[in-house]
């Protein structure tokens, strides 16, 4: 490595378009003001997946930061709320849960909602009475009976106690931050590129060459290039870990089709023999797709499971897809950072491919370097990453593991493979007592973790003693009382698609 001082970050250049390379561009446009030139590079002839159409609450801040209108957004996107997710057929079949963006109760003198619930479940003659643990739910039971309003600010009201997120177009998405972002300095450039230019020095990237001879220079990268990985994955070779031993679907067909009714204000999951469907309500359309594991179902039989199941004609051609589960040893090598698919992919089962896309951008914000290379920066920007796609792993995984059914290969599979040791130890405080530990900032809450394990299945075999400090009628009364309260606060909502029609009604659902 040559003893010349390492230039400072002046020019940014960002390879590849999409929901990635929009959000990425748009969170940097804050940067022109301080003199550091945006770039972003995208080639029509190539194309974005542009299947992710169900967000989680995160997205919120992040539309927030930009400084979105979000009526406007939703308007521009023929967007829709959601609540949660819908788990259809996952414990086994004909079982159903919501994984709610919401919490459970509330808790009392310090003993948490759901361990009071599992005590008082477990007293003789009481079992009946205290309901489901999501009958104390808000979101659950406003998305069960398709209502919406936005929560409140005051934490001591109920309408406080839930988070909502999108359903919406992705190209439109992207297209609407485009919107932003030059708006605010950064400089499109079409083209496909066919050389990365690496000096031999240090090994960093010095420039991108484009088909048309063009040249686009900077000191910091970022590879938005989709599966592609073409910085970090091709040009600079770090390697690619697979999980696909712990999540087996590595395929998905993907079909919008017509709406024929109100938009439900949840994205629905359903299990199938080898994989499952997602079916997502936009205010125009209904997105749908069958995420499949091809060592189980070949192509055709996969694609005729989504075209038979939908709700209405389909609106395109089914557009097929391929993936491998993981993530690149590191996401930040020398000068350059990959984002979104170019750095790794989970599949969309709890909607964090956009989330990761955040908190990629999010975490370059917070460690942003003066010089591309950036030892230190670079070193805590992978362990956060690496940490935090291990995190979403193990809650995936749980879905797909945690399952009674035996009807097919695929779910034998699943049920019977060995798992990582950080879900294990999950799964077992969890099955001892029902107490969990959060994960440093991990990305799903206690109350997420409570609604998918109870949703798989998996009670636990006793409760916190702490509990039992609670007399027993007391602790009767204050369940009857929230369930009521919150059944009503639910009822009382307006209407999903009256909320919409009200407040961000789109064009395209004209």
């Amino acid at each position: 490595m040559s003893g010349e001082p390492l230039p400072p970050v002046k020019r940014v250049v960002i390879v590849g378009g999409g929901t990635a390379g929009w959000m990425t561009a748009a969170a940097l446009s804050r940067l022109t003001d301080a003199g550091v030139a945006v770039t972003l590079i995208e080639s029509e002839e190539i194309g974005t997946v542009g299947v992710g159409e169900a967000t989680i609450p995160s997205l919120l801040d992040f539309n927030r930061y930009l400084g979105i209108d979000e009526d406007a957004f939703m308007a521009a996107t023929g967007a829709t709320f959601k609540l949660g997710i819908e788990f259809v057929d996952w414990a086994d079949r004909g079982d159903r849960y919501l994984h709610p963006f919401g919490i459970h109760g509330r808790d009392v003198h310090g003993v948490k909602f759901h361990q009071i619930w599992l005590r008082q479940s477990r007293l003789a003659g009481r079992m009946g009475q205290v309901g489901n643990v999501s009958d104390y739910c808000l979101a659950n039971q406003a998305a069960a009976s398709g209502r919406f309003t936005r929560p409140v600010p005051d934490p001591a009201a109920v309408l406080s106690s839930f988070s909502y997120a999108f359903h919406f177009d992705a190209s439109l998405y992207a297209r609407f931050l485009r919107g932003l972002a030059e708006e605010a300095g950064v400089q499109r450039i079409e083209g496909k590129i066919v050389h990365v230019d690496i000096a031999s020095d240090d090994g960093c990237i010095r420039a991108v060459e484009l088909a048309d001879g063009r040249r686009a220079e900077g000191e910091l990268f970022i590879d938005c290039s989709g599966f592609r990985s073409l910085l970090l994955g091709d040009a600079l070779g770090v390697p690619f870990t697979s999980w696909q031993h712990w999540l087996p679907c590595d395929r998905a067909v993907a079909v919008p089709s017509a709406s024929t009714s109100a938009p439900l204000p949840y994205t629905r999951a359903t299990a199938d023999s080898a994989g499952w469907r997602w079916r997502i309500p936009l205010q125009h359309r209904v997105g749908n797709g069958h995420v499949y594991a091809s060592a189980f179902i070949d192509d055709d039989e996969a694609t005729a499971k989504i075209l038979d199941n939908l709700d209405a004609p389909p609106l395109d051609a089914p557009r097929p897809l391929r993936f491998t589960a993981g993530v690149r040893e590191r996401l930040w090598e020398r000068n350059c950072i990959a984002i979104g698919l170019a750095g790794g992919f989970l599949e969309p089962l709890e909607s964090t491919s956009i989330h990761l896309i955040q908190s990629g951008i999010t975490r370059l914000m917070s460690l942003f370097p003066d010089t591309g290379p950036a030892i230190a920066e670079r070193k805590e920007y992978n362990r956060l990453l690496r940490q935090e796609y291990e995190q979403v792993r193990d809650f995936v995984i749980l879905h797909y593991h945690r399952t009674n059914r035996t009807d097919s290969d695929f779910w034998n599979y699943c049920r019977t493979m060995a798992i990582p040791t950080t879900l294990e130890d999950k799964i077992a405080l969890w099955r001892a007592k029902g107490r969990i530990i959060r994960d440093q900032g991990g990305l799903f809450s206690d109350d997420s973790w409570i609604a998918v394990l109870m949703g798989q299945g998996l009670i636990p075999q006793s409760h916190d003693p702490l509990a039992d400090a609670l007399p027993i009628e007391e602790a009767g009364r204050f369940l009857d009382h929230l369930r009521d309260v919150i059944a009503r606060t639910a009822a009382a909502m307006p209407r999903h698609i009256d909320f919409i029609a009200s407040h961000c009604r789109s064009d395209l659902a004209a």
